[in-house]
């Protein structure tokens, strides 16, 4: 067994408080922060600090994550220029809207700070704002192959739950999909906003009225919760067909119950731990992979849910 391996298996997951995370800082000072554009009430982003405070730990970097507590990308914006004014050793961030974001990006590029996106935007995208590299997973393509596999399985209409519309990577998930599916997306994707009832009460208004609607889309916890408490309770749990944008413990619970047909996992622990641990090498020894690294897209169903389950939450 490798030395990392066996610190990967004693390693105590940490979980932050929203705005940041720290670990103990390396005597050469190395210092990465991680911005992203979740809102403080998305608690899918544990995994990602999961994975970004063990790299932090591992490679003995200081490592901070920030966010915008409500989720405004202007916010971010301001959040990005903070953090390269800091002029840390490097920042990964995500590139959730390009027109937005792609600015303070590049000004941090231009001031020496090394940048590494996670998560959200394109692999051409990076290469535009002059980043390193991209880790994550491109959420067109991502969704484009959820529609290939519903088609497969006779899906012709869906519902696109959006529960984060101001984000144009979100609805290039639902557009992937509709496209996969060879279907106009129209007015099959709803905003369905981040409150658990609204989600609930909007899912069930939207299948009520459509009730020719084949399959469901959720694109993570956020909507995928609520959705499986409207199935339930409008009595569709089981009878129509629903796939979901990764993973979370009600997720795997409504799998593992036959009542989701799949989730996508973009693995978002190496979507954070990995620009550490490539950054950290890179600064120290000036090496770095030769292209991107997508994390995803990986279909996750019934037959593979025991190493999802365990790590549910914390490193899946």
């Amino acid at each position: 067994m490798t030395s990392l391996m066996k610190k990967l298996m004693l390693a105590t997951a940490v979980v932050a408080t929203p705005m940041m995370i720290a670990t103990t800082a390396s005597a050469e000072g190395e210092k990465y922060i991680l911005v992203s554009h979740a809102p403080d009430s998305d608690s899918w982003w544990n995994t990602v600090k999961n994975g970004l405070a063990l790299a932090g730990e591992q490679m003995n970097v200081e490592v901070e994550y920030r966010n915008p507590p409500t989720g405004d990308l202007a916010d971010m914006a301001r959040i990005i220029e903070q953090a390269a004014a800091s002029q840390p050793n490097g920042i990964i961030t995500t590139l959730s809207d390009f027109d937005v974001l792609s600015g303070p990006i590049q000004a941090a590029v231009d001031s020496g700070v090394d940048v590494i996106i996670m998560n959200s935007g394109t692999p051409e995208q990076t290469r535009q704002v002059g980043a390193l590299m991209y880790v994550g997973q491109p959420e067109y393509d991502a969704g484009l192959a959820a529609g290939l596999r519903a088609k497969g399985d006779g899906v012709g209409s869906f519902l696109c739950v959006n529960h984060y519309i101001s984000s144009p990577s979100s609805t290039e998930r639902c557009q992937g999909f509709a496209d996969g599916l060879g279907v106009d997306l129209a007015n099959q994707m709803i905003d369905s906003g981040q409150d658990p009832s609204e989600i609930k009460n909007k899912v069930m208004a939207y299948l009520s009225a459509n009730p020719e609607t084949d399959a469901i889309l959720t694109l993570g916890p956020t909507s995928a919760d609520p959705t499986l408490l409207a199935l339930d309770e409008n009595g569709l749990a089981g009878d129509i067909y629903f796939g979901t944008f990764d993973l979370g413990e009600e997720i795997v619970k409504g799998i593992k119950a036959g009542v989701i047909n799949w989730g996508i996992d973009q693995q978002p622990f190496l979507q954070a731990y990995l620009p550490v641990v490539v950054m950290t090498n890179y600064h120290r020894y000036g090496v770095l992979p030769g292209n991107n690294i997508n994390s995803g897209p990986g279909f996750v169903t019934a037959d593979g849910l025991e190493k999802v389950e365990m790590f549910a939450g914390e490193y899946r």
